[in-house]
């Protein structure tokens, strides 16, 4: 039986022990073969399934947060893109959204996304475009007021040319970025996956106007042979 998920990292890097060898099956593409076998061997797929988490994507936020500290206590987050809901599981404990850490500030979450995502205790979930007008206010409206943190791990989906994924994911970044500017009060956060590929450099000198801090992070769970990383910008003017 899955375990029930603390938000906490219980361990450091995974170690990949490929043992698990999967037959091109009539009818599979290579691909699929590879990548299935790529699952079954990743230790942060199986460390998923053990813990109760809906995908590894759950490791990469518990890693960003170990380093930059800003799922805490009282926080209102918000999570664009939420579905599975791998990253709702790991900030509803760690910002008290169920109130279970005794003297501890009462936290806030709001997951939107375009598809319906299963229900989470502690998480306010809505299927939403967040581009579409007036979801910001709505957003604000749902949480409360402004937002302490606005993340994305969202991806456009993938085209199979690397350049043009790169692009449609920096201006699926860029359009999560304009969104926080408009919900995220004075000192907020926003973390958002990127690729690697040069057309980022625009949205970095965006976020450094509007920042007081932007930091690229590659956390360890993020698999080596990916480009993808993660822009953390702390420190919000406002």
């Amino acid at each position: 039986m899955a375990k029930k998920p603390t938000g906490k990292n219980t361990s450091g890097r995974g170690q990949r022990d490929l043992t698990v060898k999967v037959k091109t099956a009539r009818g599979r593409k290579l691909s699929s073969t590879r990548w299935l076998q790529r699952q079954l061997n990743d230790p942060y797929v199986q460390r998923a399934q053990a813990e109760g988490y809906r995908g590894r994507a759950a490791f990469k936020i518990m890693e960003i947060d170990d380093k930059y500290r800003f799922l805490v206590p009282g926080a209102r987050v918000v999570d664009l893109g939420c579905a599975p809901g791998g990253w709702l599981q790991v900030a509803v404990p760690r910002i008290n959204a169920l109130g279970q850490k005794s003297g501890k500030a009462v936290g806030r979450i709001v997951g939107v996304d375009l598809q319906e995502v299963d229900p989470l205790p502690g998480a306010e979930i809505h299927q939403l475009d967040f581009m579409g007008e007036g979801a910001d206010d709505q957003v604000k409206d749902w949480l409360g007021g402004q937002a302490d943190v606005v993340m994305s791990d969202m991806a456009a989906a993938s085209s199979g040319h690397k350049q043009t994924d790169h692009l449609r994911i920096i201006s699926l970044c860029e359009a999560a970025a304009e969104f926080a500017f408009d919900v995220l009060a004075p000192g907020g956060t926003f973390v958002a996956k990127v690729l690697a590929g040069g057309a980022e450099g625009e949205l970095q000198k965006i976020l450094k106007q509007k920042f007081d801090k932007v930091a690229n992070f590659k956390p360890p769970s993020s698999r080596s042979d990916s480009s993808e990383k993660f822009v953390v910008a702390t420190g919000y003017r406002g």
